[in-house]
């Protein structure tokens, strides 16, 4: 059987794979999309409420991360609808411990999930992924990159590079800054500037901290410059392949 979008979201929503082997998470698969979508936004886990809801950053994390998003330009409910939202693992793992936001899904989960994550990222084959918190960003940066190493910038995987849709070399990539930014689009020939819907004119990955009210990075002056940064590559990338 051909796999699906259709397939994988049955699949997920009746998964019980980290219950079966004991891990104390709340099941309901929590995601948003369909084919066509140019970006795919990849959360560390859902939260309480986005459970209860079904929807992705539904609560303040999402107010926050709209934020940033709506500065880039995008309107909430359009992107909502037009654009694909997910998690590195799919069910609410539950509060942690010390009282202060959401468990961490630990690594058996991740791994556990990661099938899923990686047919969704190969049946939407997006021009641009959107890591969102350390979790997600460690799906393809060097684990010991720190947030202000890589809040700002954006990788950049030319098209004979993905040979693997999901498995990138970060070796292959190239760092971006805005202004660097602006010199590669402007060397793409146009066929890149206005993909069609197969998307395969290689891969854009901007990072952004997690926008949780629990995370206090996003409040400091330099980070916030950083996020801005974040936000104008954001932005062309947008305005460029709309």
């Amino acid at each position: 059987m051909n796999d699906s979008l259709v397939n994988l979201h049955e699949e997920m929503r009746a998964c019980r794979r980290c219950l079966d082997a004991g891990h104390h998470i709340t099941p309901g698969a929590v995601f948003r999309g369909s084919p066509g979508a140019k970006v795919l936004l990849i959360g560390q886990a859902p939260g309480v409420t986005e459970v209860e809801a079904k929807r992705p950053f539904n609560a303040g994390s999402g107010t926050r991360l709209f934020q940033w998003l709506g500065q880039a330009g995008w309107d909430e409910t359009a992107f909502r609808e037009t654009e694909y939202m997910t998690a590195v693992t799919k069910c609410y793992p539950g509060k942690d411990k010390s009282g202060r936001g959401d468990r961490v899904p630990s690594k058996a989960e991740q791994a556990l999930c990661r099938p899923f994550l990686e047919r969704e990222i190969a049946l939407v084959n997006p021009l641009l992924m959107i890591l969102v918190g350390g979790l997600a960003i460690k799906l393809l940066y060097p684990a010991k990159m720190k947030l202000n190493e890589v809040v700002g910038t954006a990788v950049y995987f030319p098209p004979d590079t993905l040979t693997n849709l999901v498995n990138f070399n970060y070796a292959d990539s190239q760092l971006l800054t805005p202004t660097s930014l602006q010199s590669l689009i402007s060397s793409l020939p146009t066929s890149h500037q206005q993909p069609d819907a197969s998307y395969q004119y290689g891969r854009f990955i901007v990072p952004l901290p997690h926008p949780s009210g629990a995370s206090l990075w996003p409040n400091k002056p330099a980070n916030q410059r950083l996020i801005a940064q974040a936000v104008q590559i954001l932005d062309t990338i947008r305005t460029t392949f709309n």
